[in-house]
């Protein structure tokens, strides 16, 4: 088996490449500058000389704010480049697995969203993201996901860590839910279904859920630091006011995934404990 992963200089093909090591996996990763999923002039001669197993796709267009500002640059990554990948995938007979967003849905829920859920996106990001699945699917494997973080690169978590450290106090909002996931964890779950190459619609997130002000102050309290530091607000009084419109409630239930055999994600609070250690 030889597998590509495209986003090559992102936290998650990072902690793939770690995933694929430890399995013995040959595996290669690229990054924007070595091969443009956008341009299928380039890729698919590419993906036909490579002939991988499988292609993970953890490129994307992930600025929220920058989406909604410059819809074109979001729908030639998350769309085209996805579109792109199923077609070079389909000609050299490689199993495609990408990832998506809790994004897709509108938040409007109080429970959590499984994947036969309707989707109904309310920005640019969400919506771009909600055509890649569809372009890649039912062939493909897509991975929706949610607050990701990871060791490598920067994150809201590092950064409120630091500001911690400075003794600063630190506002999130609380009016906000979803579920917390961190790289390596989800790492591992992609892996198992692109080594089986298990077609499909599947939620990937840590279990457990709680709003950004809850996370934050979950982490500063790991950390050794005063909780209080961590205040709570509200979405509406975010300065400056953000272009893209964020889902109140996204948490994802994971029922196609435990139906297909594979065994959820632990509970966020570990992973979480697990990056203070890192990071401290």
């Amino acid at each position: 088996m030889t597998v590509l992963v495209t986003g090559g200089g992102g936290r998650l093909a990072s902690a793939l490449l770690q995933g694929l090591a430890r399995r013995e996996i040959s595996a290669l990763a690229v990054s924007h500058q070595q091969l443009d999923i956008c341009d299928p002039h380039e890729l698919g001669p590419y993906i036909g000389k490579l002939r991988p197993t499988v292609i993970i796709n953890a490129a994307a267009a992930t600025d929220v704010d920058r989406c909604e500002l410059h819809p074109n640059w979001a729908y030639a990554v998350n769309v085209e480049g996805v579109a792109n990948l199923a077609e070079a995938a389909r000609r050299v007979g490689a199993h495609l697995v990408t990832v998506s967003t809790d994004y897709v849905f509108d938040g409007a829920q109080d429970h959590p969203y499984r994947e036969t859920d309707a989707a109904n996106p309310q920005s640019v990001y969400g919506q771009s993201k909600l055509e890649g699945e569809r372009l890649a699917l039912p062939e493909s494997t897509v991975v929706r996901t949610a607050w990701l973080t990871g060791m490598t690169g920067g994150s809201v978590l590092r950064t409120a860590l630091a500001r911690l450290a400075d003794g600063d106090e630190v506002r999130f909002v609380n009016d906000q839910f979803g579920s917390p996931t961190f790289c390596w964890d989800l790492a591992e779950a992609i892996l198992d279904l692109a080594v089986d190459q298990q077609p499909g619609l599947f939620h990937v997130v840590n279990a457990g859920e709680t709003s950004w002000w809850g996370l934050v102050r979950e982490l500063a309290e790991l950390a050794g630091f005063d909780p209080e530091q961590v205040q709570p607000i509200s979405s509406a009084e975010l300065e400056p006011p953000r272009p893209a419109a964020r889902p109140a409630y996204s948490v994802l239930a994971t029922e196609a995934l435990t139906a297909a055999g594979y065994r959820p994600l632990r509970h966020y609070s570990e992973p979480l404990a697990e990056f203070v250690s890192a990071v401290r």
